[in-house]
């Protein structure tokens, strides 16, 4: 991520944030929230676990004060906890809404209590704090920063070897220069395959969001170059 002067302003000249929201948030005000940040792409689409995957890299179920009470009285939360916490990228919940919102639900204070100690020491999954939607939305791009400043710091890949087809596919991709999970999924989302990727042209990668020319020209010169020649092989001619 790297801040340009542009005009006195400040402007970042990264790859854009990919978000999939579960098509099921498209009536929640998270996703118009979301849309109002620059620099997040944002994508519906149905999500086995979850409620969003942002870059790839780590996913969030969002929950207002009613309907985590209401999941707390029917189960649900504790289905859904145990889904997130077997995936192979971290998961968290967001819990949106304020003190007063409590109030409102027919639920115990202890009960709620209860099931936050369950969610985060028994499965391990942290609980964020949002007033709303916009806090909501903000949660998620941090997120996304911050991930990314860790894999800067640390090498892009880590962790199990996905074992689903998209993980693996990203996962992959990774391995080009310059390519971490953001544009590893703007990669697939464009060309749709594997080795579609592996034989486009440098001047098609350039069309991808956040891949520049230096970016497209690495990733060309890695896949095309050419295995030495050893042992009995030809040799080339040397004037010595």
């Amino acid at each position: 991520m790297i801040e340009v002067e542009n005009g006195g302003e400040k402007r970042c000249d990264c790859a854009p944030v990919l978000i999939f929201a579960d098509d099921r948030e498209a009536g929640s005000p998270v996703p118009a929230a979301l849309k109002q940040i620059p620099g997040i792409n944002l994508q519906f689409k149905r999500l086995a676990v979850g409620d969003y995957l942002v870059n790839g890299r780590c996913v969030f179920e969002r929950k207002t004060v009613a309907d985590f009470a209401a999941s707390v009285i029917d189960g649900r939360l504790f289905t859904q906890a145990g889904k997130l916490a077997r995936l192979s990228i971290p998961a968290a919940l967001i819990l949106e809404g304020r003190l007063a919102d409590l109030a409102q639900v027919q639920v115990r204070r202890e009960s709620l209590q209860g099931a936050m100690i369950c969610l985060s020491l028994i499965f391990r999954l942290p609980v964020l704090r949002a007033l709303g939607a916009a806090e909501s939305a903000s949660l998620m791009m941090y997120a996304a920063q911050q991930t990314e400043r860790r894999e800067e710091i640390c090498g892009a890949r880590y962790g199990r070897r996905p074992k689903r087809k998209r993980r693996l596919q990203l996962h992959i991709l990774q391995g080009l220069p310059g390519i971490g999970p953001g544009r590893a999924a703007q990669l697939l989302a464009t060309f749709g395959t594997v080795e579609a990727v592996m034989t486009a042209s440098r001047q098609n990668l350039e069309q991808v969001q956040g891949i520049g020319a230096k970016t497209a020209a690495m990733i060309r010169d890695v896949l095309r170059e050419s295995p030495r020649h050893y042992g009995n092989s030809p040799s080339p001619n040397l004037d010595i």
